[in-house]
């Protein structure tokens, strides 16, 4: 009997989906896209109205050998990969593949899409096929084609002209200059010092409330007018004398609705604020609750499909949120009719629903004892957005009281407000999260009436600072994007995972803060691609972008259009001299590269030869300033990696004199902390060859070792006792490749640089036999019978979201790494691989991949054998 063949992207959807269809269908999975454009020149060729070459990779050519053998008995093939772009595109490849096989002959090929994976979703779905949206798989190419011509013909000019910088991307380098923009707003902002006046009032009934100063002698105060404790002084002397009364009242009633409930971005932007989750971590678990988990009695879907930009939801789906809210709510908070929601986004693709649950009756208390931590988490938030969506608005009201102070004469102005809420609605069940802490005012104002006199107690008079406006976090830069019109739903968490993978941004705090790295690529293209990292351009080129997908445009011309400008303004930056490279980024970064002296000296004037020039300079290991005079002069001033800041003058520090920490407690010599051509390392003594060890930067702190540290480190190796078995010393210390114990010719790596300060003699002793045994050896000891032992099989953390394939945590010779294919990427030392979340094994994979393809990080090729010569 033939079968049905039905292809879905991941393992997980089709064991959900092949248990709703049972007999005379084989679900199989493609694991993400089978083929790419491969990572060389020529891949879009723009001269062959640009044509395509697209790769199977190996590890796909097992799953498409696999779909045609199974497809070549059948009578019928179903694609039901996801309801977008992306997955129009994925059934493209796989359709286009199998016609190259020629293994679809008196084989149907149907269409087939649903936004939830429930029983009722996949049999309408099944009852409404359709043909490949050609206008969609356009789009696809358009923006695959479109991130390849800039990828491959921008990164190598950046390759030659700023060596240590690594590649661009269309979207990436527009988010990245969002970000470095912000930062030389935080450099330029000038701090204002002001004051506010506040006081306690209290009315003939007795009731207490305060008011703030915000008018006098006839004049409105703004928050920064009051420039001095002593005029704040001033106005404070006034209220005390003064007699107040009610000048104005105001009772305002407010609704507040709900908000709509989650698209992509707003899903990633609330996960942030209150779950602490990367936009990356919140698709992730996204991805699982949509494809099936176990809810207990049976393994569903429990939202629907997590990439869209709509804010609507079906009527059925209103209808069980209404019935549900009446249920654990009641009545009152049901509103009269149901709640429409529409995008106002002029991009915004309405052809799926909001995020939502697939079924409001699985209450999250229900679903807890069944869940894991994480998938509770989003389920929980998701379901009670979409529910809040559809509940009766809140009623607040809003007290104004405006207050005059008098004393002879003058007349001060005070205000005191104040919200309360008479009717929670939505917010007894859901309320927003907010970006930065917002102070809002919720006390209740006592009932007071026109001209009422008032009783004025404390008065406060406190200073303040203005801030800088805050660097961006996950929620606040995503919301940037969505509000710029830059990048769509899907696009939000790779963009952020690209920049930190790239080395471009780090993260502190939950704050995105631009690398020297990121501020110089930005600065470059700035310079020289002014466009193509522009906002509005950006913008305009989605908004074509989606006029393909609507079968609006034609994809080949906006290609042709696009790359006749880029291509001129490659051929341009190709013949730049770097003199004039670099006369252009210390322009634009002056104010970062050089800040403003102290002494009011030229900024760019070198201090230790005092008649060169400073300026920046592009090494083999990164960025760093320089003096023109070198090599007489050689004061140089190194970039630091994570700090937005200029490190210490490393040239300057060599020469300079030693910092004497302390004397020896045996010896009496001195132990000195110096800085040579590989960094800070202590010396004892100032013999000919005086004993030096390398002060690793972990035990560092801003820049300085303590004593005993130091101490510590010249006393090594450190004899952390003997092995009980054999009576040898094992000894601790820090090496080339890290720190590590020591017995005889055995060596084992330990986690940290502490460790070798605290390592036990029991963990010790474990240590140096695993390694004995050949536990963590890549050449493991042979078995009595001359067998090899299984290597350990590591422990499995999820599939990666773009491939579908499977990523494990391994320990290895040289550390814990993650292994997905023939991939190894590796992992910081000291990681528990036991512990190793999906989101960093996701970046750790892309970093590693991301390398490969650019040619810098390829695998090894294994030796070759060669006869000997006779």
């Amino acid at each position: 009997m033939a079968e049905t063949i039905v292809v879905v992207e991941s393992p997980a959807k089709a064991k959900t989906i092949n248990k709703y269809l049972g007999k005379g269908y084989h679900v199989l999975a493609s694991y993400g896209h089978i083929r790419d454009l491969p990572s060389k020149d020529g891949s879009v060729n723009p001269d062959d109205d640009f044509a395509m070459l697209w790769e199977v990779d190996k590890d796909s050519e097992k799953r498409v050998a696999e779909i045609a053998k199974a497809v070549k008995g059948a009578d019928k093939l179903i694609l039901a990969t996801d309801p977008d772009r992306e997955g129009e595109a994925i059934s493209w490849h796989v359709l286009e593949v199998l016609k190259a096989k020629k293994v679809l002959k008196d084989v149907a090929v149907e269409r087939v899409t649903f936004n939830a994976i429930t029983k009722s979703s996949i049999d309408a779905a099944f009852k409404a096929p359709r043909p490949i949206d050609q206008a969609l798989v356009d789009a696809y190419l358009a923006r695959r084609a479109l991130d390849y011509l800039v990828g491959f013909s921008i990164s190598p000019v950046l390759w030659r002209k700023l060596p240590s910088v690594r590649s661009a991307g269309r979207v990436q380098s527009v988010a990245l200059r969002i970000l470095c923009d912000r930062e030389d707003e935080i450099e330029r902002f000038v701090r204002e010092d002001y004051w506010s006046v506040t006081a306690q009032m209290l009315s003939s009934a007795g009731d207490a409330f305060e008011a703030r100063l915000v008018g006098a002698d006839g004049k409105k105060l703004q928050r920064l007018d009051i420039k001095s404790d002593a005029q704040a002084q001033d106005y404070a002397a006034h209220l005390r004398s003064a007699t107040h009364a009610i000048a104005e009242v105001e009772r305002k009633p407010v609704k507040r609705n709900p908000p709509a409930p989650f698209t992509t971005s707003t899903l990633q932007q609330e996960a942030s604020r209150k779950l602490g989750w990367s936009a990356s971590k919140t698709m992730q678990v996204a991805q699982k609750l949509y494809e099936g988990v176990n809810a207990g009695d049976e393994t569903v879907g429990l939202i629907t499909y997590m990439r869209t930009d709509g804010i609507s939801m079906i009527p059925e789906a209103v209808g069980y949120a209404r019935s549900c809210i009446e249920k654990e709510f009641g009545k009152n908070y049901v509103p009269d009719s149901p709640r429409m929601f529409k995008n106002k986004s002029k991009n915004a693709q309405e052809a799926h629903e909001a995020v939502r649950p697939t079924d409001f009756r699985r209450l999250p208390k229900q679903l807890k004892a069944h869940l894991e931590r994480d998938h509770f988490a989003l389920y929980d938030l998701i379901w009670k957005r979409a529910m809040a969506s559809q509940m009766a608005a809140a009623d607040t009201e809003r007290t104004t009281l405006d207050i005059d102070a008098k004393a002879g004469a003058r007349v001060l102005n005070l205000r005191a407000t104040g919200t309360i809420i008479t009717f929670d609605g939505f917010l007894t069940l859901y309320q927003e999260g907010k970006d930065d802490e917002e102070d809002e005012d919720s006390a209740r104002l006592p009932m007071l009436k026109l001209g009422e006199a008032l009783k004025c107690g404390d008065v406060k008079t406190e200073g303040h600072t203005t801030e800088p406006p805050p660097r961006y976090t996950d929620a606040t830069l995503i919301k940037k994007l969505e509000e710029l019109g830059i990048g769509r739903p899907s696009t939000y968490a790779s963009i952020l995972a690209v920049l930190l993978s790239r080395g471009y941004v780090y993260v502190d705090k939950k704050r995105q803060i631009p690398e020297e790295k990121g501020r110089i690529v930005t600065a470059f293209l700035a310079s020289f691609f002014t466009q193509y990292v522009a906002y509005d351009f950006t913008a305009e080129l989605e908004d074509k972008l989606d006029a393909i997908s609507d079968g609006q445009a034609d994809w080949k011309e906006i290609l042709r259009e696009f790359w006749t400008g880029l291509s001129i303004k490659i051929g341009e930056a190709k013949e730049l001299r770097t003199t004039v490279v670099l006369d252009a980024l210390n322009d634009l970064l002056a104010d970062h590269l050089f800040p403003a002296k102290a002494d009011g000296s030229a900024p760019r004037k070198c201090g230790a030869c005092e008649t060169g020039i400073l300026s920046l300079k592009m090494g083999k290991f990164g960025p760093f300033i320089g003096c023109n005079n070198y090599p007489e002069c050689r004061n140089v001033k190194q970039l630091d990696a994570q700090s937005g800041e200029a490190g210490e003058e490393d040239g300057a520090a060599r020469n300079a004199e030693p910092i004497i920490l302390g004397q020896h407690p045996m010896s009496g010599e001195d132990i000195s902390l110096r800085v040579g051509p590989y960094g800070p390392y202590v010396q004892l003594g100032a013999d000919k060859k005086p004993k030096r060890v390398n002060a690793p930067k972990e035990l560092m702190v801003e820049g300085e070792l303590s004593f005993e540290r130091a101490l510590q480190l010249i006393d090594l190796p450190r004899t952390v006792g003997q092995d009980p078995e054999t009576g040898q010393d094992i000894l601790a210390n820090i090496g080339r490749y890290g720190p590590y114990v020591q017995q005889d010719k055995t060596f084992a790596s330990l986690a940290t640089v502490e460790d070798v300060f605290t390592v036990g003699l029991n963990h010790a002793v474990t240590l140096i036999a695993d390694k004995k045994s050949g536990k963590f050896s890549r050449f493991p000891k042979k078995n009595e019978d001359g067998t090899t032992p299984a290597t350990p099989a590591g422990v499995e953390v999820g599939a990666h979201p773009q491939t579908g394939e499977m990523m494990k945590a391994l320990s290895g010779r040289f550390g814990p790494y993650v292994e997905m294919g023939k991939v190894r990427a590796p992992l910081p030392r000291g990681t528990d691989i036991a512990n190793v979340s999906l989101e960093i094994a996701v970046v750790a994979v892309d970093k590693k991949r991301a390398a490969i393809a650019e040619g810098g990080d390829t695998p090894k090729k294994p030796f070759k054998k060669f006869a000997k010569k006779k």
